[in-house]
């Protein structure tokens, strides 16, 4: 039986908490930085201001507070409007539904750079790797953020490797997808924003 391929990064997709319990859909409504665009599986992070935004940087210790699953917003006609993806433009009034559990897992695709798929063996699991920050899809609303496939034990990457997703494995030891956590997950930072 074929496996399904993985031909580019989806972004985080939320498929449990670290202890088993299943995701059941628990989220947290966040205002969004005015024209920002944010995609279904970006990663986020809180502003200063108490907003969020797709996060800075994809390899520093940023804030990372969760990873959208869907937006809210006002269009130009006035109407509220539940959505995949907020544009950049166009809209007022943006909130993101962010998972911010910080014991979330995610499944996400592994990149060697910008959208092209990699893999790496189980020696990755444990490892820390840091997010490849590509623009998300306009026309699906998905995000195209993805993992590194560059993995260490640096403690300040934002993105811990928990598992391997086996169903879509490219070789008996060479996974494209993998299950991980939010590494520097801002609730857990005692110094705060």
């Amino acid at each position: 039986m074929a496996y399904p391929t993985v031909s580019s990064p989806y972004g985080f997709q939320p498929i449990n908490r670290i202890g088993g319990v299943p995701y059941a859909g628990s989220t947290r409504l966040i205002p969004v930085v005015a024209s920002s665009a944010v995609y279904d599986g970006d990663l986020l992070e809180l502003t200063s201001a108490g907003l969020c935004q797709v996060v800075a940087s994809g390899s520093a210790a940023s804030q990372a507070v969760g990873v959208c699953v869907g937006v809210q917003y006002t269009n130009s006609l006035g109407q509220t409007v539940q959505a995949q993806y907020a544009p950049s433009s166009g809209v007022t009034n943006v909130f993101a539904y962010v998972v911010d559990d910080p014991t979330m897992l995610f499944k996400v695709a592994m990149v060697s750079s910008g959208t092209t798929i990699a893999g790496l063996g189980r020696t990755a699991v444990g490892q820390n790797s840091s997010v490849i920050l590509n623009s998300g899809n306009a026309n699906t609303g998905d995000s195209k953020q993805a993992i590194s496939s560059t993995t260490n034990t640096t403690n300040t990457l934002p993105i811990r490797i928990i598992d391997v997703i086996s169903e879509t494995a490219t070789g008996s030891d060479t996974y494209v997808e993998f299950v991980v956590k939010i590494n520097t997950h801002s609730y857990n930072n005692t110094t705060g924003v």
